[in-house]
C-alpha cells in the first residue's frame, strides 16, 4: 500500500481502516454505473461530461439520502429500503405518482406541448 500519510500515523489498524472504506467507494460505482447512467453519457466535452457526472453524484446522494432518513419509506414503501436498488424503486414509483397526478390536472399542456413536437397525444 503506498500512500502519503505521515509514517508515524500509519499502523496496522490504519492499513485495515483505510482498506474497509474503498469497499464503498466500489458499491458506489456499482450502483452509479448499473443504475444512474453514470457510463452512459451521450456527450463528448469535457464540461458537458462533468455535468453528468454532477446530476448522477446528485441523484445518488439524493436517494441514498432519502433511503437513509426514511422519507422514501415513509410514502412510497410498505417495507423497509435496504439496499439503493430498493430506494431508486420507491424513488420512481413517487415520480411516476407525481407525473400522472400532474397530468391529469394539466393535460392541455401536455398536449400543447406534444403538439409543439409535431405528436398527437389521443
Amino acid at each position: 500500500m503506498i500512500t502519503n500519510v505521515e509514517s508515524e500515523l500509519v499502523t496496522e489498524q490504519w492499513i485495515v481502516d483505510t482498506y474497509a472504506q474503498r469497499n464503498w467507494v466500489e458499491v458506489f460505482y456499482r450502483e452509479a454505473k448499473g443504475w444512474l447512467g453514470l457510463k452512459e453519457y451521450q456527450v463528448r466535452g469535457e464540461k458537458s461530461i462533468k455535468r453528468h457526472f454532477i446530476l448522477v453524484y446528485c441523484a445518488y446522494t439524493f436517494i441514498l439520502w432519502h433511503k437513509l432518513t426514511g422519507g422514501l419509506r415513509r410514502r412510497w414503501a410498505n417495507k423497509s429500503l435496504n439496499t439503493f436498488t430498493e430506494a431508486l424503486s420507491a424513488f420512481r414509483t413517487a415520480v411516476s405518482y407525481r407525473f400522472v397526478e400532474w397530468l391529469n390536472h394539466n393535460r392541455d399542456v401536455f398536449i400543447a406541448y406534444k403538439a409543439s413536437l409535431g405528436l398527437i397525444w389521443a
